[in-house]
Parts: C-alpha cells; structure tokens; sequence
C-alpha cells in the first residue's frame, strides 16, 4: 500500500482510551499513567475515555481541581444512539451481557471509531479483548 503525499516518515498517531481503572489511576497520580498524559499534553498522542467512565471512576476524595486537569488532558467521546447500537451487536457476538459488561462495551466502540494506533489500558483484559479487533492493544493496568 502506498502512503498519501504529506504521510510519508510520519507515524500513526497513538490513541490511549481508559477504562474506569485506569482513569482513576490518573486522577489519583500514578506515574505510569501521567508518563501516558504526557505524551497526549505534548501532541504525541491521544487520550479518550466514554461519559460512562468518567461517571464511574469519580471519586469524592479527589479534588475537584484534580479531576479537571485531567480530564483537560483527554476527550470524553461523544456517545449516542448508534454506538449504544454498537455496543449491544458487540455484547451479543461475543455472548456477553449484564451490566458489568455495558461500560466495557462502549469503550470498545471508542477504540473501534479511532484512527491510529489504538490502546486500551483496562484492568478488564479479557473482557476487552472479547470486544475488540486483534489490531487493538489491550493493556493491563
């Protein structure tokens, strides 16, 4: 396949999406995951996360200062009708269903509409790895 003018010696850009886990890692200070902000802050990669997970990684201990420099730091994607779709075709081929499974779901339809080299940070691998293409990075927090 040959690259469009103007691609040529670029990477593909990386794309980071957080799952509950992994947010709250964030907002709480771990350096791995800020070393991950980091890159985003600088223009090397992206960070994304669902409405969903920012809901459920809120922790009233954490400032409200804290939580908004990180979240300045990534996009919360918008999240509609026709991923909720999305999310319950990917639940039903991979024979999943139930609440603990919802959240996960609409973060692979996340990571699935990105453009570049995906990953996710989930503590929920082999949850993850049901509902995402091989060509998806799913990594353990």
């Amino acid at each position: 396949m040959r690259k469009r003018s103007g691609e040529q010696g670029k990477q593909p850009l990386r794309i980071f999406v957080l799952d509950c886990q992994a947010l709250s890692l964030a907002v709480r200070g771990d350096r791995r995951m800020l070393a991950w902000l980091d890159l985003a802050a600088r223009g090397q990669a992206e960070v994304v996360t669902s409405p969903m997970t920012v809901v459920e990684a809120y922790d009233s201990r954490i400032t409200e200062q804290r939580w908004d420099w990180v979240l300045s730091r990534l996009n919360v994607a918008d999240i509609g009708k026709e991923e909720a779709r999305q999310a319950r075709r990917l639940l039903t081929d991979a024979k999943l269903h139930g609440h603990k499974y919802a959240i996960d779901a609409v973060l692979a339809v996340i990571a699935r509409q990105q453009k570049g080299q995906v990953t996710v940070f989930t503590s929920d691998v082999d949850d993850l790895e049901k509902l995402v293409p091989d060509s998806i990075v799913v990594k353990k927090v």
